[in-house]
């Protein structure tokens, strides 16, 4: 195993490692800490704009005063909404004109992304949780996959890492570990499985540079893999969350007329829509509350690994530290003496 990886070598990173986009919790100051210290944050528009603030070329300005490394961008790519598209392709047209090469597509199809940003040397790497998903991104040009599994929080999937990574390894992509990792240990798994690199999100809540609450930081500290839940009540379909009083009072399912308009084809980019909306505002609210009355906290199962507030830059390097230390002549004698 070496550090170096196709994703490293596509994004122009040190370390193969991403923090992934996160509504709310994606702020400047997270996104540049992980790219400066050699790894990528990837910023999410609506979170560098609608929560944080920004205008969009002065919020990728702030981070590019933070640092001069490779950062990334996530592009919702659902169109279900023409003025939503036209708004993201406005979007990528300005992150490509402050020099961002590495986005990340989510949901619908990213044939007009890969257009749009390989002209001038872009990358797109495309959020999947199973073949058939992938298969779609490799028809529309994608140079890489996300793969997003059970353990993921967010939008989880619902293989293990180990079965996502089977149905999509011959595909002949650079496939990227999403869900899970919160370790060195659990890193340098997903490398030795065969992943070009990893995407956390939870690890890098718990740090100083995030601009989550107090109590959703201390939350991720102390629950463990059986805390997490999913609830499909905020955008009608699965998110993992921390199990809290308020998130298990308010159902982990949606009811039947909502389940029916969300699978109809004339209601369910309506319904989207409007779920989307609310959980806007519900995420933005819950996620930044210091009075963390609302306890609706999104984490994935790597809460398991997580056991102090540290500085984003501090894991980066200590992640590249445990890679280089199983790569040293040293570590594969252990590995060997060890059975491994």
């Amino acid at each position: 195993m070496s550090a170096a990886t196709r994703l490293s070598r596509d994004a122009g990173i040190r370390v193969p490692l991403l923090c992934g986009a996160m509504y709310p919790c994606s702020n400047p100051e997270l996104v540049a800490a992980v790219s400066e210290a050699g790894g990528m944050g990837i910023l999410q528009p609506i979170s560098l704009t609608y929560v944080h603030g920004y205008g969009f070329r002065e919020g990728i300005r702030k981070i590019r005063s933070l640092t001069s490394r490779p950062i990334g961008m996530n592009a919702l790519i659902e169109t279900s909404s023409r003025t939503y598209r036209k708004r993201m392709e406005e979007w990528i047209d300005v992150a490509l004109e402050e020099g961002i090469r590495f986005f990340v597509t989510s949901l619908g199809k990213p044939d007009w992304v890969v257009r749009a940003v390989e002209p001038v040397g872009g990358r797109v790497y495309h959020d999947v949780t199973e073949r058939k998903w992938a298969l779609k991104g490799v028809e529309a040009g994608v140079h890489g996959l996300i793969a997003v599994n059970r353990r993921a929080g967010g939008h989880p999937g619902e293989r293990t890492p180990e079965a996502l990574l089977e149905e999509l390894a011959d595909l002949g992509l650079p496939v990227v570990c999403a869900g899970g990792v919160g370790t060195e240990e659990e890193f340098v798994a997903a490398l030795r499985m065969g992943y070009d690199g990893v995407q956390m999100g939870t690890r890098f809540i718990a740090t100083p540079e995030c601009r989550a609450s107090t109590p959703y930081k201390e939350a991720i500290l102390q629950a463990g893999e059986e805390d997490i839940l999913w609830t499909e009540r905020i955008t009608g379909t699965p998110v993992a969350v921390i199990a809290t009083p308020y998130t298990r009072a308010m159902g982990e399912k949606v009811g039947p007329l909502a389940r029916r308009l969300l699978r109809h084809p004339r209601t369910k980019h309506w319904m989207r829509s409007w779920y989307g909306l609310r959980s806007l505002w519900k995420l933005k609210r819950s996620s930044l509350d210091e009075s963390g009355s609302k306890e609706y906290w999104q984490a994935g199962k790597s809460v398991a690994g997580v056991q102090a507030i540290e500085p984003a830059g501090d894991i980066v390097r200590r992640f590249e530290g445990a890679a280089a230390e199983r790569e040293s002549p040293e570590g594969r004698g252990r590995r060997d003496s060890e059975g491994a």
